[in-house]
């Protein structure tokens, strides 16, 4: 039977739970590069940290996983010593894991649609769909999220069946563009400036952008599904990127 990146992805963070090292024996230690700011650079500051955390009775819920390429990137509620909400996303080369990124938030809701932040579909379909999916959401994050061209939503976003995870959120094109639009003195709330990669694998697209949320710097990681052509589902995470005198590697966000 082989072992897929998926699997490898799946067993390495599952690790997290029991403190075993077996399973980040996919990283390349010589090559590995560490994006999350808080964690030391290398495999040996990953052993040391899911250690730690094994120790505090972790739970871990893998929701979903997707491969695009050299990379695989999953959706994973997080129970430590509060409950969190996480992308993670690995780029492989000759087999093992050799960088890595992710995007944290506490877990809030249900919204006031009742959703919560990871519950629907899992499984990708419409392979064939990928490219153009992709194509879809970078051009959908640029022109609506960076440009902030709201009167576009419509081009992208389905107005009649639009599923919202995100917790301060609901169901529907008029909240969303309503939340888009807020803004104080100091301009847009949700201010999108850059996509930094678009990862995807059939009716599932991951962006990942920075900007700034309520006048914060951040990461951005929206994971869409699509349907005959236009967006349909959306699950998001945000995060604050810490002062770079808090960082323990030297790698950026992103």
């Amino acid at each position: 039977m082989t072992v897929t990146k998926k699997d490898q992805i799946r067993a390495l963070l599952k690790s997290i739970e029991t403190g075993d090292a077996g399973p980040v024996a996919v990283v390349n230690e010589a090559k590995y590069i560490q994006h999350n700011p808080q964690t030391h650079e290398g495999s040996e500051g990953l052993a040391t940290l899911f250690q730690r955390l094994s120790k505090t009775s972790p739970s871990v819920n893998i929701v979903r996983v997707f491969e695009d390429g050299d990379f695989v990137f999953a959706h994973t509620e997080y129970d430590f010593a509060r409950r969190n909400i996480g992308f993670e996303v690995f780029r492989f080369e000759d087999g093992q894991a050799v960088e890595h990124w992710d995007n944290i938030q506490v877990r809030r809701g249900p919204n006031e649609s009742g959703r919560t932040m990871v519950d629907g579909p899992t499984e990708p379909v419409d392979l064939e769909l990928t490219e153009s999916n992709r194509t879809l959401v970078r051009s959908f994050v640029q022109v609506v999220l960076v440009d902030g061209h709201l009167d576009r939503l419509i081009d992208f976003v389905d107005e009649n069946s639009y599923v919202e995870h995100n917790p301060r959120l609901g169901d529907g094109v008029a909240i969303l563009r309503s939340a888009l639009e807020f803004a104080n003195d100091s301009g847009r709330s949700i201010d999108y400036h850059r996509i930094h990669r678009v990862l995807a694998e059939g009716s599932f697209v991951l962006c990942v952008s920075e900007g700034n949320s309520g006048g914060d710097h951040t990461a951005f990681y929206d994971l869409f599904r699509l349907a005959e052509g236009r967006i349909v589902e959306h699950w998001d995470t945000t995060e604050t990127i810490a002062p770079r005198s808090e960082w323990k590697n030297n790698n950026g966000k992103f």
